[in-house]
């Protein structure tokens, strides 16, 4: 098959990327070419993939609406160059503003929702030539459409860590990620803990930095900026565990994911698809409050790191998802619905 992907006009797609939603789109356009499929991908300058990149601009600056609507006209004129120009058999979009830049349905069209429902305008229901699918069973509640839950690489993380006494908070750092409960959880706790993850230039994102993040931070509570593939291995098996205090509806969770792979029980606020990901008591703990989370913070000896690398080589293989995403992309081209 010949497939464009269309990922998030203002974040580059590349194998350090910070959100969820690029690493997916790095992680599945990759496979895709290694299974032998043509692959074309319109992303942000900056962006590094395995088959065929048409470049769009990059934000540079604060990431204002202005910049956010240039981007999206640059995008829409991008991906219309593109296919008058090659024949592609599907369009997958990834990006939470897709609707933005749908062309005229002219061949198969699917637009995977990675953030919560309510974050889409209903209007992506009535787009006409557009499958909406779902990245966990928790998000589709309600809903039609298929289902393609996450996956990450678990053999880059699974192998074995000494463990440290540190714990270890690690997303983009933003209002509805909970860094700074995930920090009075340490304080509260004398643990050390690192923080790690961009600060996207959103004027939002970089308050609640400098004024619920940083006034948590001190010696042993350290922030240490973005960490790459490379280091997050290591960083996720070390920690003692990994706290999730998100108080945003998850639609998955990679981190844990990557976590568990790497033998690192996670521990989390019961908020949208986490307790589908955490299996509680085996993999991690489910809690409803900071008190909860410091109580079970001091039970993760109780998690077997074994256990927690069985359980997410059975459920978050990458290769399961781009097996899941083949079957459901041959489907839209040979005339399947899912409406």
């Amino acid at each position: 098959m010949n497939i464009l992907s269309v990922g998030y006009p203002l974040f580059p797609v590349n194998a350090d990327a910070g959100g969820g939603t690029e690493q997916i789109l790095f992680l599945l356009e990759g496979q895709l070419v290694k299974a032998g499929h043509r692959s074309t991908v319109v992303a942000a300058r900056g962006s590094q993939i395995a088959g065929e990149l048409i470049e769009t601009s990059s934000a540079d600056g604060e990431m204002t609406d202005e910049v956010r609507r240039r981007a999206q006209a640059e995008h829409r004129r991008t991906i219309t160059k593109a296919l008058r120009e090659h024949d592609f058999d599907l369009i997958h979009f990834h990006g939470l503003d897709f609707y933005e830049y749908v062309p005229e349905p002219r061949i198969p069209m699917l637009a995977t929702l990675h953030l919560p429902v309510a974050w889409y305008p209903q209007s992506i229901f009535e787009l006409p030539g557009v499958t909406l699918n779902y990245v966990s069973q928790t998000q589709a509640a309600g809903l039609t459409g298929p289902v393609v839950c996450n996956g990450v690489d678990t053999q880059r993380y699974g192998g074995n860590h000494e463990k440290q006494n540190f714990l270890l908070t690690l997303g983009r750092i933003c209002p509805e990620k909970g860094m700074d409960a995930a920090l009075r959880v340490a304080h509260r706790l004398d643990l050390p803990m690192i923080v790690a993850g961009p600060v996207h230039a959103f004027e939002t994102h970089r308050r609640y930095f400098c004024e619920q993040v940083q006034p948590l931070l001190d010696e042993r509570r350290r922030y240490i900026g973005p960490v790459g593939l490379g280091e997050k291995p290591g960083l996720l098996g070390t920690a003692r565990c990994l706290l999730i205090a998100s108080s945003v509806s998850e639609t998955s969770s990679l981190v844990a994911m990557e976590a568990m792979s790497a033998g690192t029980p996670v521990v989390a606020f019961r908020s949208g698809a986490l307790p589908e990901v955490i299996e509680d008591g085996v993999t991690g703990f489910v809690t409803d409050s900071e008190e909860e989370m410091a109580d079970a913070v001091q039970r993760v000896c109780e998690i077997s790191p074994e256990v927690c690398r069985e359980r997410a080589r059975v459920r978050f293989s990458s290769c399961r998802m781009v097996a899941d995403y083949l079957t459901l992309y041959r489907e839209l081209v040979s005339g399947g619905a899912f409406r």
